[in-house]
């Protein structure tokens, strides 16, 4: 019985081969193939899902394509995409880990047969030591939002889940899930709307604060948690948009006032200082350096707004920080003055190995996913150099980086695909500071997929472990009216 279920299974097998569209008269090119996502030459790690792709070109509806190990090992996949079997990409990855894996393309284009030249992924010795990956995804509407949520994927796989959904609480927007070193054990995100709130999920607890202190005059926005978990900056933001009539931007956010202040968790105090809570300059965008010692932050110089929107420009500041008493030092140092180029600095996130400070440059403000001219740059703190990341930047916006947990990774979102929707990239970071290309999030059907979503992928962070989430408890205690006030000091 089993031998003849073992025939059937191979001659279907071979059936189903020998209706596939088999290359005949193949023209060999010289040129690399042109496929969706664009994976050629990208450093990925050991553990990452399959990188599916298809011809960018829709006339090409069918291909062939070879997948080589340097070490061992090989895949051969045919169909109208390259989607390879999760098992025994994964059996490759780890074949040939430190290696490079070559990729030969078969296309049919019009009836007409084409092999390409081989083109190399390489696969790092740097795992990302993370499970996966958080993320809100929002349509990118200027004064309206209707479905969104906080999600989290698995990199090894395609599993994506939803964290909370603004479904679960009608009429709020959710945003801004931040963890504390990538702990799942530890975040925190804000709700706005009419029960809005700040969540806090720590030492298996999870506390709903007062979203708005009236001493402060707005609410906790932008966290970074200090790497001791007791505390966690934020800074307060009084937002505001405008339209351009005249300009391919479109839309320009600002604040027309932002501080920075610490909350410590344990005792539900706002910590205040006159230092970052000025009443001439806005402070915004805080982050902690690796070991605690310092808060980073960027800071500019008040304007009359709107009028006065393109000369709000951001330089890069920090100030020290005392974890066992919890206050902020006497003076603040300016680290890169950027309005002095005619630029704005936002988004610093310091390494976790406490090399780095990975930052946004643009020509003006700090809402950099509506600017084109945004680009990652880098500032070593051994060297106090910085630099345009050129190996990762492209024409449109670069913005809303993260580090992985050993600082050998980082993701970034970007509109260099169609210029209207953020999607998430990955990239390595060597020994010498130089970046390896970044590849775009795997998909299982990756052309159909980001064509049909409608979202943008928004404040990412790396998680890991898959989080637990009791999500319609969480809804229900949004949807309450019970809320923990925080005191000032």
């Amino acid at each position: 019985m089993k031998n003849l279920l073992g025939y059937c299974l191979t001659a279907m097998m071979l059936l189903t081969m020998a209706c596939q569209p088999q290359p005949h008269d193949v023209s060999p090119s010289e040129t690399l193939p042109d496929i969706f996502p664009d994976y050629v030459g990208v450093t990925v790690p050991v553990d990452i899902a399959p990188l599916n792709f298809s011809m960018s070109d829709d006339h090409a509806d069918w291909l062939c394509v070879d997948v080589k190990g340097s070490k061992s090992g090989q895949l051969t996949v045919a169909g109208e995409e390259a989607d390879f079997d999760l098992d025994e990409w994964h059996q490759l990855l780890a074949a040939n880990k430190g290696g490079q894996l070559t990729v030969t393309v078969t296309a049919r284009n019009n009836g007409q047969w084409t092999r390409y030249r081989p083109f190399v992924v390489y696969i790092s010795s740097s795992p990302i030591d993370e499970w996966g990956v958080t993320y809100r995804r929002i349509a990118p509407g200027y004064s309206m939002y209707g479905l969104m949520g906080i999600w989290q994927r698995c990199l090894s796989t395609f599993e994506e889940t939803p964290l909370l959904m603004n479904s679960q609480s009608p009429g709020m927007c959710v945003n801004c899930h931040t963890s504390c070193r990538t702990n799942p054990d530890q975040y925190v995100f804000h709700v706005r709307g009419a029960h809005g709130a700040t969540v806090i999920h720590r030492e298996g607890h999870t506390e709903l604060l007062k979203a708005k202190n009236d001493t402060l005059g707005g609410s906790m926005v932008y966290p970074a948690w200090h790497p001791g978990g007791r505390y966690c900056a934020f800074s307060t933001n009084k937002t505001a948009q405008a339209f351009h009539m005249r300009n391919p931007k479109l839309i320009e956010v600002y604040d027309n006032a932002s501080d920075i202040f610490i909350y410590d968790t344990k005792t539900h105090t706002i910590l205040r200082d006159t230092l970052t809570m000025t009443s001439d300059w806005s402070e915004n965008c805080p982050t902690f350096s690796a070991d605690g010692r310092w808060l980073y932050f960027t800071t500019a110089l008040q304007r009359t707004y709107p009028q006065d929107y393109q000369k709000q420009r951001y330089n890069l500041c920090r100030i020290a920080f005392d974890e066992r008493t919890g206050k902020m030092g006497q003076q603040v140092d300016t680290l890169i003055r950027a309005d002095a180029m005619q630029k704005s600095i936002s988004w610093p996130r310091a390494s976790y190995d406490g090399r780095y400070i990975m930052y946004t440059l643009s020509n003006y403000g700090y809402f950099s996913v509506w600017h084109p001219e945004a680009d990652l740059w880098l500032l070593d703190l051994q060297t106090g150099e910085s630099r345009s990341m050129d190996e990762i930047n492209s024409p449109r916006s670069e913005s809303l980086h993260q580090w992985s947990s050993n600082s050998r990774w980082f993701l970034f979102t970007s509109r260099r695909d169609d210029g209207l929707y953020t999607r998430l990239y990955f990239a390595a970071i060597g020994d010498d500071g130089k970046a390896t290309k970044p590849f775009l999030l795997p998909q299982r059907h990756p052309k159909r997929y980001y064509r049909q979503l409608m979202d943008s992928y928004n404040t990412p962070d790396f998680t890991s472990r898959k989080i637990e989430v009791k999500s319609q408890e969480l809804g229900e205690a949004i949807e309450s009216d019970n809320r923990i006030k925080t005191h000032i000091h």
